[in-house]
């Protein structure tokens, strides 16, 4: 049940809608300004399932924004659990209906794998596609021994996922160490990594293992590797390549058996392209590469989180929904599932003063900024851009909504010829497809 070329406009198909759970899952239908997904005509995306109404819900495109709305369908549309009669969703939303579940997807997007029908991988939550897309690859690499290398913003759970690697290893009754490269300061950062004889330097009173060699056997997460200074990079890349360490102030190597797991929230094939962060280092690390989706874009996920974090906190029965929960899902989370787990920590210590049973989940009062769904605007001058965010957050809520302008302007203006866009931009091809996949920017194919 796939339709492909361009919509009624002549323009190409920016995305498509994808069935992924029920008795039609694998089935997808392109999204050009609008469609309709029901179990018969005139809908064109048709589903088997006997619980979907004839005529279910329509999403429509309206200037890069996906808006859904339910047709007055008998058993109702669901958005992470909520029931919705019209929202705007962000591309990969899960929407719920009947027994089935579909997702709007970027048209070009091919997946290597299919998500896993698990909502969890170790401690790590997720109900959208995104989340679910990476448990799939997680379940097939964390067994092995493959280096891996975590993309996402600060607070989206990158040290949990990367713990959850570890447990799920041969290397789980093994050490576990984390290292932060942007917590050290740079003259120390080589002797916390490698260790360092006694006498090396002042200071050095005592043989001292580093980083590396307390995770003998194990795993080592290097936080932040984006922070790791320049002239380290080449010594990490020699022990990656050789498994070999040469503590400060030794002239003997020691061998090394480590797994490494590292995590960023830079760009760093643009911080590779200014000199500051070496080439042949990041190609080492992204043996694979997972990017991970900040909780504005997986508003499914955050029921499934909230409940977690709620676990036990709340009256017996007690359980998270109504108009608290609509009010969670449709915030816009600058601080990501950090900052969830600080929201509903705050509003439980102020409803439930010491020694008084725990409040209701409906009586808990929420501290959040504009929601998703709202005009958010940072003065006059920056549309997308909220105001309450620290200024890092705010920068970065601006920098990504250049960039997806820019990409999708690009893309436009070159007809969706990737090459062709890529040269124009003095962007490499593969650096492109890059940005279409972190921004969800695409064409309808590859040309």
């Amino acid at each position: 049940m796939t339709t492909s070329g361009a919509g009624s406009s002549g323009l190409p198909v920016a995305f498509k809608v994808v069935v992924i759970a029920g008795p039609d899952e694998g089935c997808e239908a392109a999204l050009d300004s609008s469609l309709e997904i029901g179990g018969a005509p005139p809908c064109q995306l048709r589903l088997t399932d006997p619980a979907v109404s004839r005529r279910h819900l329509a999403i429509t495109v309206l200037d890069r924004r996906i808006v859904v709305r339910d047709l007055a369908s008998r058993n109702g549309t669901f958005l992470g659990g909520v029931r919705i009669r019209e929202a705007e969703v962000p591309v990969g939303a899960v929407l719920k209906l009947g027994h089935s579940a579909v997702s709007v997807q970027p048209r070009w997007h091919v997946r290597e794998v299919a998500p896993s029908a698990q909502r969890c991988f170790g401690e790590v939550l997720g109900e959208s596609v995104a989340m679910r897309e990476v448990f799939a690859v997680l379940e097939r690499v964390a067994p092995t021994d493959v280096t891996v290398l975590l993309e996402g913003e600060t607070g989206t759970g990158k040290e949990l996922i990367a713990r959850s690697i570890h447990k799920a290893s041969t290397r789980a009754s093994k050490p576990y160490v984390v290292f932060d490269c942007g917590a050290v300061p740079a003259e120390l950062a080589q002797s916390e990594l490698f260790g360092h004889k006694r006498g090396s330097f002042s200071g050095a009173t005592a043989d001292r293992e580093g980083s590396f060699r307390r995770a003998h056997g194990g795993t080592i997460f290097l936080d932040e590797i984006g922070e790791l200074p320049l002239e380290l990079q080449p010594k990490l890349l020699r022990v990656l390549e050789s498994g070999e360490i040469r503590p400060v102030g030794s002239d003997q190597m020691r061998q090394v058996d480590v797994r490494v797991v590292a995590a960023t929230n830079r760009d760093l094939q643009a911080e590779a392209r200014r000199g500051r962060f070496r080439s042949d280092l990041l190609y080492r690390l992204e043996v694979v590469k997972l990017h991970i989706a900040p909780l504005r874009q997986r508003p499914e996920d955050v029921p499934l989180l909230a409940a977690r974090l709620l676990a036990g906190k709340l009256p017996p029965g007690d359980e998270v929904g109504g108009e608290s929960l609509k009010r969670l899902v449709g915030y816009s989370w600058p601080g990501n599932v950090r900052e969830l787990r600080n929201t509903l920590t705050r509003a439980l210590a102020l409803a439930s003063p010491p020694g008084r049973p725990a409040a209701p989940f409906a009586k808990l009062v929420f501290n959040l900024g504009p929601l998703a769904a709202a005009p958010v605007t940072l003065g006059r001058e920056f549309p997308g851009v909220s105001s309450p965010a620290p200024y890092k957050q705010a920068k970065e809520q601006l920098l990504f909504e250049f960039h997806r302008a820019y990409v999708t302007a690009l893309l436009e203006r070159h007809g969706g010829n990737v090459q062709q866009a890529a040269s124009a931009a003095g962007l490499s091809r593969k650096h492109l497809y890059e940005l279409m996949k972190r921004l969800d920017v695409g064409t309808e194919g590859e040309r």
